[in-house]
């Protein structure tokens, strides 16, 4: 079957979604292709950074395969794809997908190290005094956020709300499997000289069986925070530097003042060449460190 007679039904900030029909709720499989496209701050930038959809979707591979826990992934059988989207697209399961991100932090870190100083809680949850920023919690904590309708901003949210979300039993199964799976990716990455320090996932009901099953991209560059545990462990001030678009985030912030004017109408600068590039670089670096490839 060719992508010709695939529809695409959704396109977001990296991933493009496509369907044999024309309706995603009715499918039942999706193509999903993630794109080399780059956001920060609730913006899609120019130019994209390039190769970035293929590696974030050979490492969601990688990972699936390395995690063992039931996951949406088809065999390509009857889809011919085009060279450009082979190594960027992945044929998955359609799910019933929960409304959840599925948040588990192992660090104090970003957001949580804001919200910490502030009230010495993350997403609520209290932490002992005297943390600092980076530091490793006493266990991992699960930090779920609503998934807001398309084109609202997800909400943080209490594991009480999660459960008048979706029940008490589906509650509970997204929490102890967020929690199993980023123990046991922890200890993969340790392996080979990397701190996860947050990540987060996504899970669906199997249509048929109701099987919990993990969807989405897993423990790529964009859905989590890996710092090198050798520059951690040296105390320096790089020792938080992610391979992630951080450096992206970094330049917008030194060059683009968002405070003014109206965030619709004021589009952010394009990326200097530089910062794609180094950009690209971390990427491909997080792959080879974890994968080999």
């Amino acid at each position: 079957m060719n992508i010709d007679s695939w529809n695409r039904v959704y396109s977001g900030k990296v991933r493009d979604l496509y369907v044999e029909g024309h309706d995603l709720a009715s499918a039942d499989r999706v193509l999903m292709v993630a794109s080399d496209r780059v956001s920060a701050f609730d913006f899609v930038l120019s130019p994209g950074i390039p190769g970035k959809g293929e590696l974030l979707t050979t490492l969601s591979l990688w990972w699936f395969d390395q995690l063992g826990f039931p996951n949406h992934l088809l065999a390509p059988g009857d889809v011919e794809l085009p060279g450009e989207l082979a190594g960027r697209s992945m044929l998955v399961r359609a799910l019933d997908m929960y409304p959840i991100e599925c948040v588990v932090r192992g660090y104090l870190a970003g957001s949580g190290w804001l919200e910490y100083q502030a009230t010495q809680t993350v997403c609520g949850l209290p932490l002992p005094a005297g943390l600092h920023d980076g530091d490793r919690l006493p266990e991992p904590i699960f930090t779920p956020a609503y998934k807001a309708p398309m084109g609202e901003h997800d909400e943080n949210i209490t594991f009480q709300r999660v459960v008048e979300l979706v029940g008490d039993e589906t509650a509970a199964a997204l929490r102890d499997a967020s929690l199993a799976l980023f123990g046991a990716a922890s200890a993969i990455a340790e392996k080979r000289g990397v701190i996860l320090a947050d990540t987060k996932f996504e899970f669906g009901a199997n249509r048929e069986t109701g099987e919990l099953t993990l969807a989405d991209e897993v423990l790529t560059s964009d859905s989590s925070r890996y710092w090198d545990a050798g520059l951690y462990a040296s105390g320096g001030p790089d020792r938080l530097a992610s391979f992630d678009k951080q450096i992206v985030r970094n330049w917008l912030s030194a060059n683009w003042d968002r405070s003014t004017g109206s965030r619709q109408a004021e589009n952010p600068p394009e990326l200097p060449q530089d910062i794609v590039d180094r950009t690209a670089a971390r990427y491909a670096e997080l792959l080879e460190r974890l994968t080999g490839e």
